[in-house]
């Protein structure tokens, strides 16, 4: 009997010591959760006040297209813009204002849209202006062989800039030729530019169907409609705001 009972007694010391040890290690262990975190915080805070934000891992599209921006090499008819601040360059805005050709005095917006896998995607390019053009739709479609099936990641931000550019004029050979000497390494792809684009405005590769017949029958009507639209009219059924 006396047997039994010390055996209970030690088996209940025992489950005591066993629960008071758990009780402890929780308690080190929350507390050591706790001061991680403290840390952390204070460390945040430090970066926040040496003016240091939090370093955001850039995919390899951004590192592309850092590098292509930096290399830009614009004609005073072209500019960029970044509405959303210059932490996000995958989103911005292209202005063109030809300075020959049947939309001189126009100002035309195309937004980029910059993929993270870039250059092995082409960016999306839409107008953000309405224009009367065969190859750009009313929805701000753009037919630009570049950004299509002749995209190559030799190609840049600067090529499609000029690519558009000459959407909108008839005399690109000295202009491209300029900048293909400065990039010898594309050179071959500006030449592939200029056979798609020495026709430009294009009414054999139209997406503005109406447009292109116009233009392919009756240039003069079609520079009068071109000129409509920019000043802000009706051509047609459809209202043109003014872009001019």
């Amino acid at each position: 009997m006396l047997k039994s009972s010390v055996h209970a007694c030690v088996y209940v010391m025992y489950i005591y010591t066993f629960q008071r040890y758990i009780l402890i290690l929780m308690i080190f262990t929350g507390k050591m959760i706790r001061l991680f975190k403290v840390k952390e915080k204070q460390r945040e805070l430090a970066e926040n006040a040496n003016g240091k934000p939090p370093v955001k891992k850039q995919s390899p599209g951004e590192l592309r297209l850092h590098k292509d921006i930096g290399e830009l090499n614009l004609p005073k008819t072209c500019n960029i813009a970044f509405p959303n601040g210059k932490d996000d360059l995958m989103n911005f805005e292209v202005t063109i204002r030809p300075d020959e050709g049947y939309y001189l005095g126009g100002n035309f917006v195309f937004t980029f849209s910059v993929s993270p896998i870039y250059p092995h995607e082409a960016p999306k390019v839409k107008c953000k202006t309405k224009v009367y053009h065969p190859n750009i739709d009313l929805e701000g479609n753009v037919c630009l062989n570049i950004l299509r099936e002749d995209w190559k990641p030799v190609l840049n931000i600067n090529t499609i800039i000029y690519g558009l550019f000459h959407l909108f004029t008839v005399s690109i050979f000295s202009s491209l030729l300029a900048l293909a000497t400065k990039c010898l390494f594309c050179f071959f792809y500006f030449l592939l530019t200029v056979c798609t684009c020495v026709q430009q405005p294009n009414y054999e590769d139209p997406l503005n169907h109406e447009a292109a017949a116009v233009l392919r029958d009756n240039p003069k009507l079609f520079e009068s409609n071109v000129r409509r639209a920019m000043a802000g009219g009706y051509v047609g059924q459809t209202f043109f705001t003014r872009c001019m």
